[in-house]
């Protein structure tokens, strides 16, 4: 008789838009089922960015403690072979503690590193890609592209002759190497996690009320000391522009005028426009990339559709 494969554990992944409420839902959850929660954001990793990333308060944090908050310093940078790497080790432990991990946030390039798994690419070579124009420029893009299909055929057979950049970067990849681009993202597939992934996505019905909630929360930021902050983060850190905490929505826009770049009158604009940004490409990725199961974050019974969602969850792992 042959027995039947193990269940895999549950996982639930919770993702939406900035100011779509994900964090009270989370927290909410927390509250009915037994889960654990994981954040999923690049900006509240960094210690003593509070404000302007939204990170929930110290009781809160005291009452449901984060996984994934305040892991580094403002200085270092955080990756999503980093996230994928801390998230599964967070996970472990708690499935192993009979709970249910729940991975709550908006960094949709972490949730699809966990989804997706993460090809190990070898990173730009200025050299390498300054040959392969050099042979274009002698031999003419499709020329270079009959050699990637020598080398590559999926990647090649997918790409345009004329399609420069992708063309550029599949060769380079097999010169930096050895291996084809097609083999590598196929390995990177292969680290998929063993979990039965629940994902469930926050969306507005109407834009306008989320850019009025951006607005509304960037301008709570700003009266809880935002300003204040990027000074204490500049005076007790060795910071500059071009570090990713630094370029984080908010923070940028704060440096900038703290540095004359911009003049104070547009910061407020300045800041909730780039937030508006931000929202417009995180709903591209939900809609376009991760494709999760959808609830309305504007609807009045949203959060009870959800709990619903997870309580069947539930019901199948115990049945």
């Amino acid at each position: 008789m042959v027995s039947e494969m193990p269940a895999l554990p549950p996982a639930i992944l919770l993702m939406g838009p900035t100011a779509s409420g994900k964090t009270a839902v989370a927290i909410e959850l927390a509250r009915r089922f037994p889960v654990e929660l994981i954040s999923v954001d690049s900006a509240q990793v960094f210690r003593d960015m509070t404000i302007g990333t939204a990170k929930p308060d110290a009781a809160t944090l005291r009452d449901f403690p984060h996984h994934l908050i305040d892991l580094i310093s403002p200085e270092e940078a955080y990756s999503a072979a980093r996230f994928r790497s801390d998230a599964l080790a967070a996970m472990a432990e708690i499935s192993a503690r009979g709970k249910i991990p729940l991975l709550v946030g908006g960094t949709m390039l972490y949730f699809k590193s966990l989804l997706d798994g993460l090809a190990e690419l070898p990173q730009a070579c200025p050299e390498t890609r300054a040959g392969i124009d050099a042979q274009a420029s002698a031999e003419g893009w499709p020329a270079v592209h009959a050699e990637l299909s020598r080398v590559d055929p999926e990647t090649a057979a997918r790409l345009h002759p004329g399609d420069a950049q992708r063309i550029q970067r599949a060769l380079e990849v097999f010169r930096r190497s050895g291996r084809s681009m097609s083999s590598l993202l196929a390995a990177g597939r292969n680290q998929l996690p063993h979990y039965d992934f629940l994902s469930l996505g926050l969306l507005p019905s109407e834009r306008s009320v989320l850019h009025a909630r951006i607005a509304g929360r960037y301008d709570d930021m700003l009266a809880a000391g935002l300003e204040a902050e990027v000074e204490m983060l500049r005076a007790k850190y060795r910071l500059h522009p071009g570090l990713p905490s630094m370029r984080c929505v908010g923070y940028r826009q704060i440096w900038e005028v703290q540095d004359g770049l911009a003049p104070r009158s547009e910061m407020r604009e300045r800041g909730i426009y780039a937030t508006r940004q931000l929202a417009k490409r995180q709903i591209t990725w939900l809609s376009n990339t991760l494709k999760p199961e959808i609830f309305d974050c504007l609807a009045p019974d949203h959060l009870e559709k959800i709990a619903h969602r997870v309580d069947d969850l539930l019901v199948q792992r115990d049945s």
